[in-house]
């Protein structure tokens, strides 16, 4: 899989963010939305991996992390917490980075990519680092990535008409969260609290196709006399695994999706995001229109206190520092 990170378009268009590299802008960005207001810092695309090789990627995300704990420390009422990166092509080191984050700088989870310079998140290697998330009862946070190295059709070199991030990254994250669910992650590593980016992808609005026409007729087309074999080692039908991911808002604006995501994974999992500051305006139009959105759902006051901080609050325990009730956290704000 070739480094997106070598265009230089990408490198122009992140410098061309203020607010995400230049934490006083960044700031000055979030005063529009009031004094209560937060974010929760997580590291931006690209993945640490495609920066450096196993041997030297846990500097990165050691740099990465000690950096958002300043951040932490320095804006307390601003930034009340981070997710952890983690250097995902070294699992071993990604475990003590995990350990160090958490128990040394106080990270309220870890993020990941929907796959480690193409492999797969379901390989063997990754699943103590799922494990020992199960174990602490804390979230992962899943970010797609792909590039435009991912053509669309065999015969072409590269992506058309950035079809690899539109539609490229919602298959990237749903295709992850079907590879933990078939292969027995999300069952053996009980309790797993993976959060996935832009409302679980394509998830929610094939929700009949996977419940009838995959589920229930898994094996008929290609896995043959395995098919039984692999459902076995699974105790629940597996949209309910589906189900059990956790998704955020980070929507670009579209009602439609907020709407369809919320039917499917319910109030009790869905987190608000913005994917701040990747918009036209530079940082506040998502937040400006995901708040729009959810205030005018025909939901209850209870259902959207979930949404903009109860749940955050209820899945990381108490690794958030306590603002005030009416607190609005963005847990999807990005640093370079």
């Amino acid at each position: 899989m070739k480094n997106h990170v070598s265009d230089p378009r990408a490198l122009k268009r992140w410098l061309d963010l203020p607010a995400l590299h230049d934490h006083e802008a960044r700031l000055l960005m979030m005063d529009e939305f009031g004094d209560d207001y937060q974010q929760i810092l997580t590291l931006s695309s690209p993945p640490i991996e495609l920066l450096a090789g196993p041997n030297e990627s846990w500097k990165l995300a050691r740099l990465a992390n000690e950096s958002m704990k300043d951040l932490v420390d320095q804006y307390p009422d601003r930034f009340p917490a981070f997710v952890a990166s983690l250097p995902m092509n070294n699992p071993d080191a990604s475990l003590e980075e995990l350990a160090y984050a958490i128990d040394e700088l106080g990270a309220i989870g870890v993020q990941v990519f929907t796959n480690v310079n193409g492999i797969p998140l379901d390989d063997p290697r990754f699943e103590p680092i799922f494990a020992e998330m199960a174990r602490r009862d804390l979230p992962v946070w899943m970010h797609p990535t792909r590039s435009a190295a991912s053509a669309d059709y065999p015969t072409e070199e590269k992506s058309q008409f950035e079809v690899w991030w539109a539609l490229g990254w919602p298959y990237e994250t749903s295709v992850a969260m079907s590879r933990l669910v078939f292969s027995g992650v999300m069952e053996r590593c009980s309790g797993l609290k993976v959060i996935t980016h832009h409302m679980g992808a394509m998830i929610s609005f094939l929700e009949g196709r996977i419940r009838l026409g995959w589920s229930d007729q898994f094996g008929s087309r290609t896995h043959g006399s395995t098919a039984e074999a692999i459902l076995g080692q699974l105790s629940k039908e597996p949209i309910e695994y589906f189900r059990s991911f956790y998704a955020d808002t980070a929507l670009s604006g579209s009602e439609i999706g907020t709407k369809c995501g919320l039917e499917f994974f319910g109030a009790e999992h869905v987190l608000f995001a913005s994917d701040c500051p990747f918009d036209p305006e530079g940082g506040p139009m998502y937040i400006r229109e995901m708040i729009r959105i959810i205030d005018n759902l025909d939901i209850s006051d209870e259902e959207r206190q979930l949404i903009y901080e109860g749940n955050l609050h209820r899945i990381c325990g108490d690794r958030i520092r306590t603002g005030t009730e009416s607190e609005l956290l963005d847990r999807a704000s990005r640093v370079a």
